[in-house]
Order: structure tokens, then C-alpha cells, then sequence
């Protein structure tokens, strides 16, 4: 895909990579287990085979799903991180601190692929603010969700969001 230097993370911030080199590619799996690890209807990853992983901040906590495959992820704030087999690791491509670079190619797993996955796009899509007058708890919002980009210290002071990080994303 790319020589770049990717960065990424957690929810929380408390675990952080960098992945060096080329990425492989980024896939979508519809299999029963993706579906569990990541409470969705599929799993989004990123194959790092032939790239240099580093985490940069903290550990992961496993689970084995299989007799092959251990899961990794964030044992703060639970946010799914990696798919770890004897061919290598792939790392969600929703902890990228910007996936828009790592465009799914193929799709794994289809014999678990829910039925309606291929007309999501058809839903009517709303912004987050257009409901907030069905949620008006969004008006005043502050996200602690650690920001799209690496940090010297995380968490900042309860209640104040990183110069950076005032758009209240929930």
C-alpha cells in the first residue's frame, strides 16, 4: 500500500503503534469470531506482515478466539486492536488514527456476512448534531477520547479536553 509511517491507538490513549513500511492490505471479515471481537457486523483490518509494528504506549490484553488465533486489545477501554495468527498480525483499521488511507480490497469470512451489510449505504444517513433535539446532551458535550495523533501524556485533567480536541465528538 504505502511506505508511509502510520500511527494509531485506542479509544482511551492508553495503548498507541506505529506501523513502519509496507502495509498489506486492509480487509473486511464477516466471520461469526470477527463479528464478536469487534461487536460488529464485521471487522475492518490491516494486514502488517511486511511492516514494522511498534506499540509506543502501553501493552494489549489477549484473548485466544481459537486454537490458531488471540485477539488483542485495550484492557482500559476495551477497544479491539489486533488479529494475531502464525502468518502475522493485523491491526483494526478503525484505530489508525486516520483509516480513510487504508481503503478495504477484499472480504473475508462471507459465509457469515449478514444479508442487509451490502445496502447499509442505502440508509439515510444524519450528522451527529442534526439529532440534537432528540439528544440535547450533545450541546454541551466533551470528548475524553484520546485525539487522532500521538500525545507526550494521556489523559489530560479530567473535564479539559486537549487544545486540539474541543470539537466534542462523542
Amino acid at each position: 500500500m504505502s511506505d508511509a509511517v502510520f500511527t494509531g491507538g485506542c479509544q482511551c490513549g492508553a495503548i498507541r503503534f506505529k506501523v513502519s513500511g509496507e502495509v498489506g492490505i486492509a480487509s473486511i471479515c464477516h466471520c461469526r469470531m470477527c463479528q464478536k471481537a469487534f461487536g460488529n457486523y464485521f471487522a475492518a483490518l490491516v494486514d502488517t506482515r511486511e511492516a514494522e509494528l511498534v506499540w509506543t504506549r502501553g501493552e494489549l490484553k489477549h484473548f485466544h478466539s481459537s486454537n490458531h488465533v488471540r485477539r488483542g486489545f485495550c484492557g482500559s477501554c476495551g477497544t479491539p486492536m489486533t488479529y494475531e495468527a502464525d502468518d502475522g498480525v493485523a491491526v483494526a483499521a478503525g484505530a489508525f488514527d486516520d483509516p480513510s488511507q487504508l481503503r478495504p480490497v477484499v472480504q473475508f469470512g462471507i459465509e457469515g456476512k449478514l444479508p442487509f451489510v451490502d445496502r447499509l449505504h442505502e440508509l439515510p444517513g444524519r450528522h451527529t448534531m442534526d439529532d440534537i433535539a432528540a439528544a440535547p446532551f450533545l450541546s454541551d458535550i466533551i470528548s475524553y477520547q484520546h485525539p487522532d495523533h500521538d500525545t507526550k501524556v494521556w489523559p489530560p485533567q479530567r473535564g479539559e479536553p486537549e487544545p486540539d480536541n474541543k470539537e466534542g465528538k462523542a
